[in-house]
């Protein structure tokens, strides 16, 4: 009889949790063992590092997990996964979605992309950023309409988690574009992703805590910038994007409530860039500004 498998998580703040990936990702490639993390509370920034374990290497799993990262096993959590292989289950539960000319899917959906599609193809297990949030899915649609309207040269995408919307802008148009995260596992993540996509020549990717770095000032100004962060920074970063930004210049901000929308546009107002459209889905809202 086939051993049953467990999944191992932990739910944690940002930092500890990519601390906690970052150190189990390593330890464990030789083992084979799928690891993922995941954002389980957007709000207040809590994710979930996940280890999938067949259940007779569960107890030294542990051991070593918490040997490795001196957490405390009491926050721990475990549970039988079906018997059924867990990579199928989850891609199943990643459905294909269309938003414009993109089609974002999973390997499992390669046969229905069409002619005209510009596909999009992320792993299920890098859940954030796969396009079926309604902060990315905001930000697709509006790429969708502003690049066909404009012809930008020099682009960046702030905050670019899986890669996406760089992707996206890569193939809507043969663009530069500079990806950019705070985060080095994700900028790894999107690195991989832009490669896979076929769009690696287009793309630079550099970890980036801020629009200091010199990669970005570098390449100052953009005609186009992409940031789906979350309105509190959005709006500290106003002076610093105006200044980013040329003249004529487009942004497309996300991770913004819908009660957060007129405070986001006032931090921008003050800067001289002003509203230009919105688009809502499921609570929050896209905005495209223009200087």
């Amino acid at each position: 009889m086939n051993s049953k498998q467990l999944c191992l998580h932990i739910s944690a703040k940002k930092f500890e949790a990519e601390r906690i990936y970052s150190l189990a990702d390593v330890e464990f490639e030789d083992d084979g063992y799928p690891i993922a993390i995941t954002e389980i509370d957007e709000l207040n920034a809590i994710f979930k590092v996940s280890i999938y374990v067949d259940e007779g290497l569960f107890s030294k799993t542990v051991e070593r997990l918490v040997q490795l990262t001196n957490i405390d096993t009491k926050l721990l959590k475990t549970e039988f996964l079906p018997d059924i292989d867990w990579v199928q289950y989850s891609l199943k539960r990643l459905k294909p979605i269309r938003i414009g000319r993109f089609f974002i899917h999973g390997a499992h959906n390669r046969n229905k992309i069409k002619t005209n599609d510009l596909s999009i193809e992320i792993e299920a297990n890098q859940a954030f950023g796969t396009g079926h949030h309604g902060t990315t899915t905001g930000c697709l649609a509006m790429l969708n309409l502003i690049i066909r309207q404009k012809n930008p040269r020099n682009v960046l995408d702030f905050g670019t988690g899986s890669g996406i919307l760089a992707i996206a802008m890569a193939k809507l148009r043969l663009v530069r574009v500079l990806a950019t995260d705070i985060d080095p596992i994700a900028t790894r993540i999107a690195r991989d992703n832009i490669r896979f996509n076929g769009v690696f020549q287009s793309i630079d990717t550099v970890t980036a805590s801020g629009l200091h770095h010199p990669e970005i000032r570098n390449r100052i100004p953009f005609d186009l910038i992409t940031a789906n962060v979350l309105a509190s920074p959005l709006m500290k970063m106003a002076p610093s994007l105006a200044r980013t930004l040329t003249w004529n210049g487009s942004l497309i901000l996300s991770g913004i409530f819908e009660s957060q929308r007129n405070k986001v546009l006032a931090a921008y107002r003050t800067q001289g860039i002003y509203h230009s459209q919105s688009i809502h889905r499921d609570g929050w809202v896209t905005l495209h500004l223009k200087k």
